[in-house]
């Protein structure tokens, strides 16, 4: 009998341990009641990979970076999804009018698991559209959302709730993060900022498609189960021309250390030119910048890291 109950404690130990990329759960109900907790499935891979069956479709548009970014425009705020709501415990205020909001921190994306159903606002989700989910912020309404480590940026129409984890402050379409370049990982560092609607029209004049480096093919491929295997390009050839570079900056069993080193890098201005994602596989976070047009780039980077910050970085081709 003691044999058999310190199994079982291990394996609570083990799924306890386990991650996932894409966290966000079923959306909680549009009324002022929230979902049943029974509609929050409680299992994962344990060797990491995305959210159980989410993840990328696997008939993606052609040119995922034409989708136009959200034009701003005046809309009515829905009532019955603006009220006070609880979720997994945690209980929710949402804004019920504009208000400036600015925040730096991990961004998630969910994919074809939620497409087609409909969002907290009553809205079917489109993952190939640009949209987001919030906790707090009005529905609907329109935030900017950039990504430090590349400069990138798209405006979202946020139109549904979540992600209700504690380590998340905003959860993108596919599309979304894709622009973005961090839909080959789970989660990337972005800043968040709230547009006034006395405003609009600045966004809306501003219609151009943001040019950064570490760009993806335009014809996505399907993607493999585990954000370690999708983090190598889309396409390599044995020409070592084609080849991109990745630095391993560290591992960590715990997100929260992968988040903190990030932002370090972040802070000191080091690769601005790569992704920085982090990466959950066996077990632990993997902090990946990239990728590196050239072995040489990669290098320094990964010389920069490991004498500013005594850690052990090493240069990847995956």
């Amino acid at each position: 009998m003691i044999k058999q109950t310190l199994v079982l404690l291990c394996c609570v130990s083990l799924v306890a341990c386990g991650g996932a990329s894409t966290v966000k759960p079923a959306p909680p109900s549009a009324a002022s009641k929230p979902a049943p907790a029974t509609s929050q499935p409680t299992t994962a891979s344990k060797t990491g990979g995305y959210y159980l069956d989410d993840g990328p479709g696997d008939n993606p548009p052609k040119d995922i970076d034409s989708i136009p970014n959200a034009v701003p425009k005046k809309e009515p705020l829905l009532d019955r999804a603006n009220k006070p709501y609880k979720a997994l415990d945690a209980s929710y205020t949402p804004m019920t009018q504009y208000q400036p909001y600015k925040e730096t921190g991990v961004a998630s994306w969910y994919g074809k698991r939620y497409h087609g159903k409909n969002t907290s606002s009553g809205e079917v989700y489109d993952m190939y559209s640009m949209t987001a989910a919030h906790t707090t912020l009005p529905l609907p309404s329109y935030v900017k959302v950039t990504n430090p480590a590349n400069r990138r940026w798209v405006i979202v129409r946020v139109n549904d709730r979540g992600p209700f984890k504690s380590s998340r402050i905003i959860d993108l379409s596919y599309a979304a993060a894709y622009k973005l370049r961090f839909s080959s990982a789970g989660s990337t560092l972005v800043e968040v900022e709230a547009i006034d609607p006395n405003n609009f029209a600045l966004y809306s004049a501003d219609k151009t498609v943001n040019s950064a480096p570490a760009a993806l093919p335009a014809n996505a491929p399907k993607v493999a189960a585990t954000p370690a295997a999708i983090t190598k390009p889309a396409i390599v050839t044995n020409n070592s021309a084609n080849t991109q570079y990745f630095v391993q900056a560290g591992a960590f069993k715990s997100e929260v250390n992968a988040d903190a080193l990030a932002k370090k890098i972040q802070g000191l201005g080091i690769a601005q030119n790569a992704g920085i994602n982090s990466v959950y596989n066996n077990g632990l976070y993997r902090l990946k910048l990239g990728p590196f047009d050239n072995k040489q780039d990669a290098d320094t980077a990964a010389a920069t890291i490991r004498r500013q910050l005594n850690t052990s970085a090493i240069t990847l081709t995956q």
